[in-house]
Order: structure tokens, then sequence, then C-alpha cells
């Protein structure tokens, strides 16, 4: 049997109703069996400062770095702010990529969803994230791509996906998520056994 990877889900948005925290758990009701998806709260993250660090890290960015840590990957579902990622989401990385040398992302398996009201479906934001994720050394999953646009007509009343082509791909896009987290997860079981 093998064992169920757990899947650390950052969302971009702060807000309680945004869609991509409703796709978030549209994936998550999607995902395969072995494969667990958690969202990781980013909104009460102080801003990350050197300073504090050294006096001691406050609690919030303690949890942060311990939920990410325990994971197997890291999903990040995200809209996209002037061309770019969400302010709370870079620092949501810049918290768990500190004190340097003790980063919990390093060679954790990574994807990026995109979602936005508009046509282009985040893809600033989606590449700008990918910039960040090479750095911190997280093999991210290519293809699909997931820039979601139109996304405010994407979900019926109740907060589900309300066409059966977008649940279609939301599938494939976990899927091959699941394979991707199990390959690279493997690998570096393998190497280190």
């Amino acid at each position: 049997m093998t064992q169920t990877r757990k899947v650390a889900v950052i969302v971009g948005s702060l807000r309680k109703d945004s869609l991509n925290r409703k796709a978030a758990h549209a994936l998550a009701g999607l995902a395969p069996d072995g494969v667990e998806l958690e969202i990781v709260e980013i909104g009460d993250l102080p801003l990350y400062d050197e300073d504090v660090e050294a006096g001691g890290a406050p609690a919030p960015w303690e949890r942060f770095r311990s939920q990410v840590k325990a994971s197997d990957a890291v999903l990040f579902v995200t809209p996209e702010y002037n061309r770019s990622v969400p302010g709370a989401l870079k620092n949501a990385i810049d918290v768990g990529s500190r004190p340097y040398g003790a980063s919990v992302f390093a060679g954790k398996p990574a994807a990026v969803m995109s979602l936005s009201q508009g046509a282009v479906g985040g893809f600033g934001a989606n590449h700008h994230l990918r910039q960040s994720l090479v750095f911190l050394d997280m093999p991210v999953l290519q293809q699909p791509e997931a820039y979601i646009g139109g996304a405010g007509a994407m979900f019926d009343d109740r907060g589900d996906l309300a066409a059966k082509d977008t649940e279609a791909f939301f599938q494939t896009f976990i899927d091959a998520f699941a394979a991707w987290i199990d390959r690279n997860v493997s690998r570096e079981e393998t190497s280190h056994g």
C-alpha cells in the first residue's frame, strides 16, 4: 500500500470566500486516494523581519513552518495582484524560507494554479511564483499549466465547480500533481534510504 502524501495548500487570497479558496477546496475533493490536501493559513503571519527572528520567531511563523515542513508537497493556488503574487503570499514564502539554510520548502514537489476573473488567468502571478520556487529548490509540475481565467463564473451558489469540463481539467491537474509528488518523493526516499 502506498503511503499517504500530505499536501500543504497555500492560498494567495486572504478573502474567506475567495475564488482561489474555492478552487483549493475543489482540488481537495478531487484528489486521488492517498493524497490529502490541507490549507495552511497565511493571513496571520507578521511581515518577515530578520530582527524579529533574532529575538525568537513569532508563534504564527512557527505554526506555518511546522505545517509546511510536515508536508510532502506544496500546492499554491493564487490570484494575480498587479501582474505578480499577492503580498501575503510573498510574505509566507519569505517566512518559510528563513532563517537562511532552514527553508521548509527545499526539495518539496510543488504545483501552481492561478485564477482570475479576467481572461489572462493570473499568468503573471503564476510565472513570478515559479521563479521563487526554482530558487527555493522546489521541483515544480510543468504540465498541465493551470492559468484559470473567467473564474467568477466557475462556481455555483454552493461554491462547487459548475461545469463538467472545468471539473475534468481540475481532475487532470490534481492527478498529474499526485503522480509528480509520488515520483519526486519516491526518488528522495530512495536516495536517502
